[in-house]
C-alpha cells in the first residue's frame, strides 16, 4: 500500500490536525495490512490467528449437530435436499437461497440425508469463517487480535446455533467474511482478476441469502472514504455481482412472494434484534459497547464498522416500504462485531500496559 493513498484518509472521525502520528494512533494499530501482504508478528501467533478459531467453532459447532429431527427452521433444507432434481429447481422460485438449496441437493448425493449429515455443510461453513475472521482480523490489526476476534466469534452462541442448523446463513456468513478479504486484496493492489474474484464471491453471497448484498452498501462506504481512486472498477464489479440474485428476487416477487412477514417493524421487535443476533441481550450490549471503544475510525476500524453497522441500517431503511425485516438476515455483520470488539480489548490492553509502563 503506497503512503500517499492513505495520508488524507487516515480517520473518518477525527480530522487531521498536523498532530504527530503517535497522536493520531495511540494504539499503535497503524493502518493495517491489506490481505496478501506479510503480517507482522510471530509465526506461532499468525498460525494461532486462524487455527485457535477454527477449532474451537468445529467443537462448538459439532457438539449437538447430529441431534435427532430437523428443527422447524431446517423442513425447507431437508424436502430439498430429499426431492428429485426437478422438484428441487421448483422450489428455487422464492428467489432466495437458491445456491444453498443447490449445494445441499448435491451434497445429499454423497453424504446422505441423515441429520448430521444435512448439518454438515453448515459446521464446515463456520469453521473456515471462523478461520478466516482470526485471519482477517490479524492482517487488519495484529495477530494477537486475531486470535482474539476469531475466538469471540466462535464463542457467540448464535455462531455455534446456525452451525448446527441445516438453513443458508452460515455458507453466507462465511461468503461474507471472503469477499471482505477479498475486497481488501483488490483496494490494496487493484488488479482486475482481484475484483473479478471479489464479484464472483460476492455473487454467490447474494445467491445463498439476496439480503446479504447489503454488506456491498458498506464496501461501497468504506471504498468511496479510502480508494476513491479504484471506485469505479469496485461499483462495475458491485453491480455485476448484484444482478443475478437481484434478478432472480425481482421475478419472485411479482409472482408474490415475499422473504419475510415484517415490514416497519415496531419498537419491540427492534428492541429484540441484539437477542436474536448475538444469542444473549446482555451478550450483545456489551458488544456495542466495546465497539464504541473502537473509534476513532482509522482504516481496519472502519472496515469493520461499516460491515456492522450499514447492512442492517439498509435493512431498516428497506423494511419500512416493504415485507424484509427478521434479525436471522443480518446474520453475516457476526464477524465484524467481534472482531470490533477483539479491537477494543486489545485497545484496553494496550492502554492498560502503557499505565503501568509509567508508573
Amino acid at each position: 500500500m503506497r503512503e500517499g493513498q492513505m495520508k488524507d484518509a487516515d480517520t473518518i472521525v477525527l480530522p487531521r490536525l498536523g498532530l504527530p502520528e503517535a497522536a493520531e494512533d495511540p494504539w499503535g494499530e497503524g493502518r493495517g495490512e491489506a490481505p496478501g501482504e506479510p503480517v507482522k508478528g510471530s509465526r506461532r501467533m499468525r498460525l494461532a490467528a486462524w487455527l485457535v478459531p477454527a477449532l474451537l467453532m468445529g467443537a462448538l459447532g459439532a457438539v449437538r449437530a447430529g441431534t435427532p429431527g430437523p428443527r422447524m427452521a431446517e423442513l425447507a433444507t431437508r424436502a430439498g435436499a430429499t426431492s428429485s432434481w426437478r422438484d428441487t429447481w421448483s422450489m428455487l422460485r422464492s428467489g432466495d437461497s437458491v445456491l444453498y438449496h443447490l449445494l445441499v441437493r448435491a451434497w445429499a448425493e454423497y453424504f446422505g440425508t441423515s441429520e448430521l449429515a444435512l448439518r454438515g455443510l453448515s459446521v464446515l461453513a463456520m469453521v473456515t469463517a471462523a478461520a478466516l475472521v482470526g485471519a482477517l482480523a490479524a492482517r487488519m490489526f495484529a495477530p494477537g487480535t486475531g486470535v482474539l476476534a476469531g475466538v469471540i466469534f466462535a464463542l457467540l452462541p448464535t455462531s455455534a446455533r446456525y452451525a448446527q442448523e441445516a438453513q443458508p446463513y452460515a455458507l453466507t456468513l462465511l461468503a461474507a467474511v471472503l469477499a471482505t478479504w477479498l475486497l481488501q486484496a483488490a483496494v490494496g493492489r487493484p488488479r482486475l482478476w482481484r475484483f473479478v474474484l471479489y464479484a464472483a464471491v460476492a455473487g454467490l453471497m447474494g445467491l445463498c441469502q439476496v439480503t446479504a448484498l447489503l454488506l456491498l452498501v458498506g464496501h461501497g462506504w468504506t471504498v468511496l472514504a479510502f480508494r476513491r481512486e479504484v471506485a469505479l472498477r469496485w461499483l462495475a464489479a458491485a453491480v455485476v455481482s448484484a444482478l443475478p440474485a437481484v434478478g432472480l428476487l425481482w421475478h419472485a416477487t411479482r409472482q408474490g412472494v415475499r422473504l419475510a412477514q415484517t415490514s416497519n417493524p415496531s419498537l419491540t421487535e427492534l428492541a429484540a434484534t441484539p437477542g436474536e443476533l448475538f444469542g444473549v441481550t446482555a451478550l450483545g450490549a456489551a458488544l456495542l459497547v466495546l465497539v464504541l471503544f473502537s473509534l476513532p475510525l482509522r482504516h481496519p476500524a472502519a472496515v469493520f464498522t461499516a460491515w456492522a453497522a450499514v447492512p442492517p441500517l439498509a435493512l431498516l431503511l428497506a423494511a419500512q416500504a416493504t415485507p424484509l425485516w427478521r434479525p436471522e438476515f443480518v446474520l453475516f455483520t457476526l464477524p465484524a462485531w467481534a472482531t470490533l470488539g477483539a479491537a477494543a480489548l486489545a485497545r484496553c490492553a494496550s492502554a492498560g500496559r502503557r499505565v503501568c509502563w509509567r508508573r
